[in-house]
């Protein structure tokens, strides 16, 4: 038993305002605990399903008479105020997504369909699990949410960096964010899942395993927002101006690639830098390295049975690998604009999955169909009313004349006597729009079912798509998975947790569950790896494909007798690939003087491995072998970065301990330049994963 769970034993008897104990005191219930042995509503009713909402059918759409689904989820979207429940660390920038047309055969919505048209947007990254204060580098799910601000309304996109959610069913959310946020008692851990009630209750919700393994894969650590894919998470409805439909799946893929940090990186910098990846997203944008992204739909028929080759599109834990289905991409979006405030902006933008444009519609995925009703209860609380979208950060960008009145923070001064429709007072004003008008006119379909709290039975199945994720992962990617799952169970008191995450870990890959195993010290459990689709190559990060270095960060290391013109020159050659270079000294100032003369960006003191994608050193680098500096060229090592050195700074590397693949000297900058700029477009130097994994091993006794 945990330690901290010893104490409650010995919590003194709670007495009433009489001084009578409260179990003795008529009437009076303790209030330290929730009693009674069946779960309730709020007003006391007993609950036979908490994890199912009511629906039209088991693939039907969710029904509003639900009263528990309904006062369960509004209850979590008010839980925190005025900080958001979920994604309270967030990072905006204004951008703008231009359309290529491609999309016109599927979708009405010029958003979407007009080629060449310009739409201005607002996208907020974030975290889910921490609070504002959080580290920016924990290991979590990244939210990914695009407002755009079109010339039929706004529409809000609101995805993650991960295809898959957790759950299957909205009603569990408040259930799954209350095992995964920090304890009740003690507020503690912050921003992490490495504790024994999330995995309480991913082992016993084996949906979420899917999405865990994302998580534990290191896209649950990104290397920057600018280079992290978003997905829109569920299928939704497309309708072309004939009233044809089609069901897609969008995503967002980053031009500067998919890429994530070490988990030494990742550490260093929640204490060097906490803020790593705003600071990173911000300081691109105003040296004009603009982020950009493709937007992309995997198109599906709209048929009666939702799926797609079996697989099924209303589940929300289940994708369609792209090898199936290839992602269109249908439009481009740059961010070009940091906040001018953050409050204002990044602080109270708000999100709705409910709004859509014309052209856009829903699916019965019972994850979408309740999020459509929490996004809108949410700002009630956090935003302080109905009036949310008034701010000005939220406010469309057309006419808006919706009949409404009245209301907290009520932004403007509405005219006209009758607030309502039709009427013939304001002189039949507003008129509703039809189809022609580009009236939101949904394209009717059939609805029935039985009233049940039950699931198709194609949600059941809970492994073979987690077993196809792992599969697809390079080979250093599954020793890091499994470097995560040993650390997050290792934090884990309750030794039945451990054991059934690792009979989960069983039903996916036999040497990923007896390799965590062992890291736990506990018995390799026994267990069937489910079927799977064949892997799917784009799943992998490490794939050998080389991007651009936008926005990329360089460390020189050098000193007072250092070569000023081979640095000049070096920056020059970076600058033209859009790398900034940062010099790196024992002391701040200046070295040198006229034409060669360079700022000292960076101290041994300030500067950490986090913060340079590659590091190079000068001919005539100080060589007294400072502790700090050898200690960043070794971190930059074993986190796979590149290196590269001209004249006598070669010994600087050497006496460091920095050789094997990825480290490149020459006489002169020259020798070195194109070496270096193409082991930065592969991210990493995969090749020498492999010598630190050994090395980081201890020998056998």
């Amino acid at each position: 038993m945990p330690p901290h769970r010893l104490a409650d034993q010995s919590a003194p008897a709670q007495v009433s305002a009489s001084g009578v104990p409260f179990e003795a005191a008529a009437g009076d219930r303790d209030p330290r605990a929730q009693g009674g042995d069946h779960l309730t509503s709020p007003n006391g009713v007993r609950i036979p399903d908490t994890d199912h909402a009511l629906k039209a059918g088991r693939r039907g759409p969710t029904l509003l008479e639900d009263f528990h689904l309904r006062e369960k989820i509004s209850h979590f979207d008010h839980e925190r105020i005025p900080e958001r429940a979920v994604h309270a660390r967030g990072a905006g920038a204004h951008g703008v997504f231009t359309a290529n047309g491609s999309a016109a055969s599927i979708t009405r919505a010029p958003v979407l369909a007009e080629k060449g048209l310009e739409t201005p947007v607002f996208v907020r990254f974030s975290t889910v699990l921490g609070s504002r204060g959080s580290a920016d580098t924990a290991r979590d799910t990244r939210g990914f949410a695009t407002k755009f601000y079109t010339k039929e309304g706004t529409w809000d996109l609101v995805g993650n960096n991960m295809p898959v959610f957790f759950i299957q069913e909205a009603i569990k959310f408040p259930d799954l964010i209350h095992a995964a946020k920090p304890s009740p008692n003690r507020e503690i851990p912050q921003a992490q899942s490495a504790h024994d009630s999330f995995w309480d209750f991913v082992s016993l919700h084996t949906e979420a395993t899917h999405h865990t393994l994302w998580n534990m894969s290191d896209r649950g650590i990104p290397r920057s927002y600018r280079m992290m894919e978003g997905f829109g998470v569920h299928s939704f409805r497309l309708v072309n101006q004939d009233r044809e439909t089609v069901l897609v799946q969008f995503k967002w893929t980053p031009k500067l690639g998919v890429h994530s940090l070490t988990w030494e990186e990742a550490q260093l910098a929640m204490g060097t830098d906490p803020d790593f990846h705003r600071r990173d997203l911000a300081d691109a944008i105003e040296a004009g390295a603009y982020p950009e992204w493709e937007l992309g739909v995997q198109v599906f028929p709209d048929n009666e049975e939702q799926t797609y080759e079996g697989i099924d599109l209303l589940d929300s834990t289940k994708i369609v690998p792209e090898e199936m289905v290839p992602v269109q991409t249908i439009g481009t979006l740059r961010l070009t604009g940091n906040p001018t405030n953050y409050f204002a902006e990044t602080e109270q933008v708000a999100y709705n999955t409910g709004h859509v444009v014309p052209g856009i519609e829903f699916t019965n995925d019972p994850l979408l169909q309740g999020r459509n009703f929490s996004y809108q209860d949410t700002q009630l609380t956090r935003l302080g009313g109905p009036n949310w979208t008034q701010l000005p950060i939220n406010r469309p960008q057309v006419p808006v004349n919706d009949n409404h009145r009245d209301g907290f923070m009520q932004q403007g001064i509405p005219t006209g006597e009758a607030p309502y429709s039709p009427n013939t007072v304001d002189g039949e004003s507003p008129q509703p729009a039809d189809w022609d008008e580009g009236g939101y006119v949904v394209v009717p379909r059939e609805v029935q079912g039985q009233v049940v709290r039950e699931v198709a039975a194609s949600f059941e199945d809970h492994f073979s798509q987690p077993a196809m994720f792992y599969a697809s992962l390079s080979d250093v990617e599954k020793t890091h998975t499994i470097e995560a799952y040993t650390f997050e169970l290792g934090k884990v008191y309750e030794q039945a947790i451990k054991e059934r995450v690792l009979g989960v870990l069983a039903n996916i890959d036999t040497e990923l569950a007896s390799l965590v195993a062992e890291g736990l010290g506990l018995p390799a459990p026994k267990g069937k790896p489910a079927e799977h689709l064949p892997p799917s190559p784009a799943l992998a990060q490490v794939t050998g494909e080389s991007f651009p270095l936008d926005g990329r960060l360089v460390a020189v290391v050098a000193g007072p007798d250092s070569d000023l013109a081979g640095i000049a020159a070096l920056r020059e050659a970076l600058d033209a690939e859009g790398v900034q270079l940062k010099v790196l000294a024992p002391r701040g100032g200046k070295l040198g003087t006229g034409k060669n003369q360079q700022v000292v960006e960076r101290t041994n003191v300030t500067a950490r491995s986090i913060e340079f994608d590659a590091v190079v050193v000068a001919d005539g680098a100080p060589k007294d072998g400072d502790i700090k500096a050898t200690v960043l060229l070794q971190e930059a090592l074993r986190q796979l970065k590149p290196f590269a050195a001209w004249g006598d700074g070669a010994e600087v590397l050497t006496t460091a301990g920095v050789s094997g693949p990825g480290v490149f000297t020459g006489k002169g900058v020259d020798d070195v330049v194109a070496d270096l700029v193409a082991a930065m477009g592969q991210h990493r130097v995969w090749e020498r994963a492999d010598l630190v994994t050994a090395s980081a091993v201890p020998p056998a006794v």
